[in-house]
């Protein structure tokens, strides 16, 4: 099975923690105590492993039960950095696909979620891509991807809305064109009162 998460380029984290120092600089603080003398290199090591998915190995099976109820992955954690502002947002993703002729394992899901998260990202875009890469790796009859996460660009800042949380999904497939199977996922990922 293929090696998902190798990234060819290196995170250069000299130029990163130069860098680094400037901005802190550039804010009025300066770097010149003992605490935060090692600041810029926190950061830039900080910052390079939010950006850096781990590598993993795809890990796919035969289906060879015809099983064709849905699987589910519930509350899987997530950490990703808003594009806008390059502050965390927090939160968990539900995952959820009705299988075709290869079914995937479990771990491979929250990997998926981790694999897109560690990036920059907006979450709609974010929701989108773990559901059209399953939907693109497994070929199953539907996908369904919900992601409820905080945005501290929202709750720290700005608007102040703490508490707030943004829910996303994507449903592709039966999961989408069913309503019934549509209603299922959403029990079963915690999502219907």
């Amino acid at each position: 099975m293929p090696r998902v998460g190798v990234v060819a380029g290196r995170a250069d984290l000299a130029t990163a923690e130069r860098a680094a120092a400037r901005f802190l600089h550039a804010l009025g603080i300066p770097t010149t105590s003992e605490s935060l003398r090692d600041t810029p290199g926190r950061m830039a090591r900080a910052y390079a492993e939010l950006f850096s998915p781990r590598p993993f190995d795809l890990t796919t099976f035969p289906n060879d039960e015809g099983y064709d109820e849905l699987v589910l992955a519930r509350s899987i954690p997530l950490r990703s950095v808003c594009e806008h502002h390059l502050l965390p947002l927090v939160g968990t993703a539900h995952v959820g696909y009705l299988p075709g002729g290869r079914i995937l394992g479990l771990s491979k899901l929250a990997r998926v979620v981790e694999f897109f998260a560690r990036r920059p990202q907006v979450q709609e875009r974010l929701t989108r891509q773990i559901a059209d890469w399953l939907q693109g790796q497994l070929e199953p009859a539907g996908v369904g991807v919900v992601v409820e996460a905080e945005h501290t660009c929202m709750t720290l800042r700005g608007v102040l809305a703490t508490g707030s949380r943004t829910v996303t999904s994507t449903l592709l497939g039966s999961l989408r064109e069913d309503a019934r199977a549509r209603a299922e996922f959403m029990m079963l990922a915690g999502l219907s009162r």
